[in-house]
């Protein structure tokens, strides 16, 4: 049905609040690089409207430090544009402050704790090697 795969990684020894905080920020992004992704308002036989949601499911995985690493490398390599979250931005409460924490990392050096993007599924199935499905 779609010739594109959204692929969420967490790493996993996050606590459940970071894992499910790190997806939403995540999401976000994918939405805001695609806005086309998002499909028409929900409403309900009483006639209550809810926002509208994807139209394409995502499929959210798990890996350590060492493969999530590796994961952000293939897509740089690959110019896939991700969403990136790392470890330090926890402890900032805005996004400037975000922005600013994670400019202070590069590649190298960044302690990421959740990557995302949107690609054709054949990259995205090889960017994500060594992920696991999240339990």
């Amino acid at each position: 049905m779609f010739d594109t795969k959204i692929a969420i990684i967490v790493r996993n020894n996050l606590a459940s609040w970071q894992k499910l905080n790190v997806t939403a920020f995540l999401v976000s992004g994918i939405v805001g690089q695609y806005p086309d992704m998002i499909g028409e308002p929900y409403r309900d036989r009483s006639g209550n409207l809810y926002n509208p949601l994807s139209v394409q499911p995502m499929i959210v995985l798990s890996a350590d430090d060492v493969t999530i690493a590796a994961i952000h490398r293939r897509a740089l390599e690959r110019d896939v544009t991700s969403s990136l979250f790392i470890e330090d931005m926890f402890a900032t409460d805005h996004d400037a402050a975000n922005r600013d924490v994670f400019a202070q990392f590069s590649p190298q050096d960044a302690r990421i704790v959740g990557i995302a993007f949107r690609a054709e599924k054949k990259i995205v199935d090889k960017i994500t090697k060594g992920a696991v499905m999240h339990a």
